[in-house]
């Protein structure tokens, strides 16, 4: 028995932040984000060696460990090794040996989810393999409690959520970890403009996320006035930015994103740079209207609009710079996975 998953990765439209506690506990959350065709992989691969073996380009892992209950989490794997870890313990499965190969289109620390919408494949795979009875909200859940509670890695909510569910959602953030997902039903032209209208530009890996969302946790906590205010400007622009979308509001739509990437550089240290300054700078001497990075912030890739007729103007623009443009689809369908036997195989 073999068992594939993938996963979409996302575009954080607007609201990002928001979802991170404290902040989603004491005021609420709001996003508004969109999966796009670059994705993450996982296969697992039933064996009788008594091991389990992990394949891991994204971790750079290539061990083998004993058959167990429990995996050491130490740094090498640690995706992996946190959903096997839940699977095993949730669910009292006996454990069986087994092969998983990992990998992902787009490079850690690109500011798409990679990390939690990998964490989302492993689990699809699990589910699928297992039987698991793991719904896309219990799955997404499941899946933000091994990344950020089990393995307490920094970041927020919204990542696992975007990943399960796929396409454009609207996603709402309370108290107590409660999320609620609003698919949102885009006008096929509207997609169009927003993809004719829209460059996606990898600067380079983040080199300091966990730092930034560490940091804007603190803000919140400690009551700093300025930061939390920006965040909430941050996330009633994830409101204005749907009505402009709903309605294929292009300028109005570019407008709400130059906003609300001014109000989360004042959320904490580090999410912009001279790098990032450089690529707005050249972006915006080649027709770009307006630009923000996507996830936390400090590298990664930055979404720019610019009239579709001078599209290629700032993409040539851009290559005078170290970083490449992503050519990219909006895509609707969440996270799956499936069966094939070995004699099915390439």
């Amino acid at each position: 028995m073999i068992v594939r998953s993938k996963a979409p990765l996302r575009l954080g439209l607007a609201g990002g932040g928001s979802d991170v506690s404290p902040y989603s506990d004491m005021y609420g959350g709001l996003i508004l984000n969109a999966t796009i065709n670059l994705y993450t992989y996982c296969t697992i691969e039933e064996t009788n060696d008594g091991l389990i073996t992990i394949d891991s380009d994204d971790a750079q892992c290539h061990e083998s460990y004993p058959l167990e209950r429990y995996l050491e989490i130490d740094g090498n794997a640690s995706l992996i090794k946190g959903v096997y870890n839940r699977v095993i313990r949730d669910f009292d499965i006996v454990p069986r040996s087994f092969k998983i190969t990992t990998y992902n289109d787009a490079p850690v620390g690109s500011g798409l989810g990679t990390s939690s919408a990998m964490v989302v494949c492993i689990l699809k795979a699990f589910i699928e393999w297992l039987t698991l009875p793991l719904g896309d909200y219990e799955a997404s859940r499941l899946a933000y409690e091994i990344e950020r509670k089990d393995l307490d890695l920094s970041g927020g909510k919204q990542d696992q959520y975007a990943a399960a569910f796929g396409g454009f959602n609207f996603m709402e953030f309370l108290k107590n970890d409660l999320v609620i997902v609003n698919p949102l039903k885009i006008k096929r032209w509207i997609i169009d403009e927003l993809e004719a209208s829209m460059v996606l530009y990898f600067i380079g890996a983040s080199r300091s996320s966990a730092a930034i969302i560490d940091q804007q946790k603190k803000n919140t906590s400690s009551g700093n006035e300025k930061a939390i205010e920006a965040m909430h400007k941050i996330k009633q622009s994830a409101i204005d930015m749907k009505q402009a979308l709903l309605k294929g509001d292009m300028k109005e739509f570019s407008r709400i994103l130059g906003e609300g990437w001014e109000n989360k550089k004042k959320m904490a240290d580090n999410i912009t740079n001279s790098m990032i300054q450089e690529v707005f700078d050249l972006a915006i001497s080649a027709g770009a209207v307006a630009g923000k990075v996507s996830g936390a912030g400090g590298g990664g890739f930055v979404m720019l609009m610019v009239e579709p007729t001078r599209k290629k103007e700032l993409i040539n623009a851009l290559k005078k710079l170290n970083g490449f443009v992503m050519p990219f689809h909006f895509t609707e369908g969440g996270a799956h996975g499936w069966k094939i036997y070995s004699t099915n195989k390439v």
